[in-house]
Formats: structure tokens, C-alpha cells, sequence
């Protein structure tokens, strides 16, 4: 088990991190419906409530931080672990907000694209044009669930269109270095897809259901993939849910390592540090904010400063 020093504790399912340059990160508790600040020092402070389930979060262009809020979960907790279940009884839909993170305000900017309702808004990443891509997982109920999507939209609240469908619980989403590769992780198939960006806000999608063109990387066993961070390499680092930890894949779809962690809510991870060779790792199951010293630096993302 690599070593790993905790940031914080206590926490109601934290995922999203963000990191500030302050030494500071932002995270959301989806179990708890808020944006939160973790200090350099370790304090937890509210920055916002959000309600629902907010979920992945990144700073836009205009210094605010938008978030796909999932509309919330069932929760359940067993042996000191809490998990997400079904959709809850007071569920109405998923929306993507806007925090400023000077006055606490929070706007919502989408709950649907045209009629179709957003069910389950997971993870985000901005372009250099200053737009951003988001996936959504959809929900599950006890007999049934969603079809999950790829959305791309203006922080303006007046675009918003559907680029990759069907897709089986897109979660994690990410850009390559040059911004010319769009990747998405699915959670319970395991899998990491890659389209070609042809233009801001589109995505090449090859054809038909049984077209395995965009496949970069299926995972080989029991493997659920969540959100992922990429490294200025290109490497992509995906949240590993059930074993647990960081999976490292190339951006040629090659499997690098797999980085063990003590939660098999292994969810998010963001870098930082000065050299960016600080992985911040949310443990989602057991209410951790950890950090830990990275081989290699990640890419700084756009607009994160």
C-alpha cells in the first residue's frame, strides 16, 4: 500500500478535489450536499450548499466553480463505510451549478438539454475555450436505470448539447495535453473511451453499438472505474472503485500500474504542489482527503491557477 498523509477527515463522501494556489482544496460531499474547503492546515470549512448530490467540480474561466449535481443518493452505511444506493424518494432531476466562491452564491445554469431531462450530472473539464464537457451517469432504481450521455456546455447557461449517447455510467471525463482528445470512463463495465475533438465542442463518435474504434483500455477484472486526472505526460489516472486505488493507463491504451489505497472508494483524484507531483485522492467510503507524493507531474488544468 503506497503511503499516503490525510488531509481530512470526518468527511461525507468527498469527491471532485480541487486544488488552489493557496494550498487549499476544494471538495464536494455529495453525502452532505455542499462545496467545502479544505485548508493548507487541515480545517474543513462550508463554502456553499448545494443540495442533491453534488459531485464533480472544476474552476471555470471566470474564477467561479461550476458542479454536475446528481440530485442525490439513498445513502447506506455498514462496517464505518458509506455508500451511495438508489435514487432517494425526494429526487427531481440532476443540474450543473455555479459557486462563487466569494459570496457562497449559487446559481443553477442547466437541468435539461432541449426536453431531455439531467438525471445524473457526474464529472467535468473545461477546454481552453472556456466551455466544458460533462458526463452523465444517470440513476438507478431498483429495477431499472438510466442510459448515461456526454454534454458539452457554455458557463453562460445558454448552450448546452448532447455529444456521446449511449454510454453505460460515464463517470470520469478528461482532455489530453493538447486538448485534442476527449476521455471518458464508464464505472461498472470498466472502460476508458477516447474521441477525437474536431471542433470546440464536438467529438468524432464512430458509428454503431458494436464499433470498438474509441475503446482505449478495458479494464481486465472486477474494476469500476470513477473520475480521473491526467498527468502532463498524458498518462490518464483513473479512481478505481472496489479493488481500490489509482489505475495508470497510457495514452496509447497501455496498462502502466495500478496504485493501491485502503477504500474501495477510491474516487477522485487531482494534482498539485508547486511541481504538480501531489496527487490529492478522495476515499470516498471512509471520509478521506489524502495526498500523496506522485513520480511523475500532472497536467495543470485550464483555468486552475
Amino acid at each position: 500500500m503506497v503511503d499516503c498523509r490525510v488531509i481530512a477527515s470526518g468527511l461525507r463522501f468527498p469527491e471532485g478535489p480541487i486544488y488552489l494556489a493557496d494550498g487549499s482544496i476544494l471538495i464536494v460531499e455529495i453525502a452532505r450536499g455542499t462545496l467545502t474547503r479544505v485548508t493548507a492546515s487541515g480545517v474543513v470549512e462550508i463554502v456553499a450548499n448545494l443540495g442533491g448530490g453534488p459531485n464533480g467540480a472544476a474552476i471555470g474561466p471566470d474564477g467561479k466553480v461550476y458542479v454536475c449535481n446528481n440530485g442525490g443518493f439513498e445513502w447506506h452505511e455498514a462496517n464505518g463505510m458509506l455508500v451511495p444506493g438508489f435514487a432517494p424518494d425526494n429526487y427531481i432531476g440532476g443540474s450543473i451549478q455555479q459557486v462563487d466562491l466569494q459570496t457562497g452564491d449559487v446559481r443553477t445554469l442547466y437541468t435539461h438539454c432541449g426536453d431531455e431531462r439531467l438525471k445524473g450530472p457526474n464529472d467535468l473539464v473545461f477546454d481552453d475555450q472556456g466551455g466544458f464537457w460533462f458526463t452523465d451517469n444517470g440513476k438507478r432504481y431498483a429495477r431499472t436505470e438510466d442510459v448515461g450521455s456526454v454534454y458539452y456546455a457554455t458557463i453562460d447557461g445558454n448552450f448546452i448539447s448532447e455529444q456521446v449517447y449511449p454510454r453505460s455510467h460515464p463517470n470520469g471525463i478528461a482532455l489530453s495535453p493538447d486538448g485534442r482528445t476527449l476521455y471518458v470512463a464508464e464505472t461498472m463495465v470498466g472502460r476508458v473511451w477516447q474521441y477525437p475533438v474536431v471542433a470546440p465542442g464536438q467529438v468524432n463518435v464512430p458509428p454503431g453499438l458494436l464499433n470498438s474504434a474509441a475503446l482505449l483500455y478495458g479494464a481486465p477484472g472486477f474494476d469500476l472505474y470513477d473520475s480521473m486526472a491526467v498527468e502532463a505526460c498524458g498518462n490518464l489516472c483513473v479512481g478505481t472503485l472496489a479493488r481500490g486505488g489509482i489505475t495508470v493507463i497510457s495514452p496509447e491504451g497501455a496498462f502502466v500500474e495500478h496504485v493501491p489505497l485502503p477504500d474501495p472508494g477510491t474516487s477522485n483524484i487531482a494534482f498539485g504542489g508547486h511541481d504538480m507531483k501531489i496527487a490529492y485522492v478522495t476515499l470516498s467510503c471512509t471520509g478521506h482527503l489524502v495526498a500523496i507524493n506522485w513520480p511523475r507531474p500532472g497536467l495543470r488544468l485550464n483555468f486552475n491557477k
